[in-house]
């Protein structure tokens, strides 16, 4: 089975507290106080597709794109009962492969925290630079060190859904703001439950650090803020939002 198999299926459920409606009309924001025009866009770890699918809704030209099959079914779903013609493509961050190149790329909810390591968040820019076209905006969040550290921690969440009751258990490793989670997943069926598990990482790295990052993928950040503002982030602040854009000079793809 693969990465995230359960998780795809109650991940819906479990995430409805997540304003999409908002977070597309944030997005849509954010483009316009850069004057960007959107053009062909990706939505980069697209999940089960709920914001793509928003943003479609908004007139974007967008296709999504994530490393879990299970998630992209889930999207291709929701896409057809919507009456949307979308397409989906399986393919990991670190690894984009894309048939030419784009205008957009939208990489938000925490997508980049599931990259554990330094080299895989330098693969992931460099690939996004490399398909974008000169002129193009990379926008992406990310949950913060101070999150990491004060909220996730070594702490336990449990979520009682119509469809599942689940145990969500975080391991914090301080080092390196490294976050093992574990979900426990109990689905009824009559009397009795049915137990599935899922695990996986999460990593929170220092801003200025992601802001080298991009300079190094030859993206040049433009402005990190706080979550679903066009503000600074705060010490506090749990969510960074950041801009960047691939210079107007910048050649497209190499021969």
């Amino acid at each position: 089975m693969g990465a995230y198999a359960f998780f795809a299926r109650f991940y819906d459920s479990l995430t409805k507290n997540v304003a999409y409606t908002s977070r597309a009309e944030y997005l849509c924001r954010v483009l316009e106080h850069w004057q960007h025009e959107p053009g062909l866009t990706l939505d980069l770890a697209c999940g089960t597709g709920t914001l793509t699918i928003e943003l479609a809704k908004r007139g974007l030209d967008i296709y999504g794109i994530d490393g879990s099959m299970d998630m992209l079914s889930e999207a291709q779903r929701k896409a057809a009962d919507e009456g949307l013609s979308l397409l989906f493509l399986c393919q990991q961050m670190q690894r984009l492969d894309l048939y030419g190149t784009v205008d957009t790329v939208f990489c938000v909810l925490d997508s980049i925290n599931h990259l554990i390591t330094e080299k895989d968040v330098q693969k992931a820019f460099d690939r996004v630079s490399l398909f974008m076209n000169p002129g193009g905006l990379f926008v992406f969040d990310v949950n913060t060190p101070y999150k990491h550290r004060e909220i996730l921690g070594d702490h336990t969440f449990v979520y009682d859904t119509e469809n599942v009751f689940c145990v969500w258990q975080n391991t914090l490793e301080p080092k390196t703001d490294r976050v093992r989670i574990s979900l426990d997943f109990f689905e009824r069926e009559g009397e009795v439950y049915h137990r599935s598990s899922e695990h996986f990482s999460e990593r929170a790295y220092e801003l200025t650090a992601l802001q080298e990052m991009l300079q190094k993928a030859g993206l040049e950040p433009l402005a990190v803020y706080g979550d679903m503002t066009l503000e600074p982030p705060t010490e506090d602040c749990q969510r960074a939002v950041f801009v960047a854009r691939k210079p107007i000079h910048a050649e497209g793809l190499p021969e």
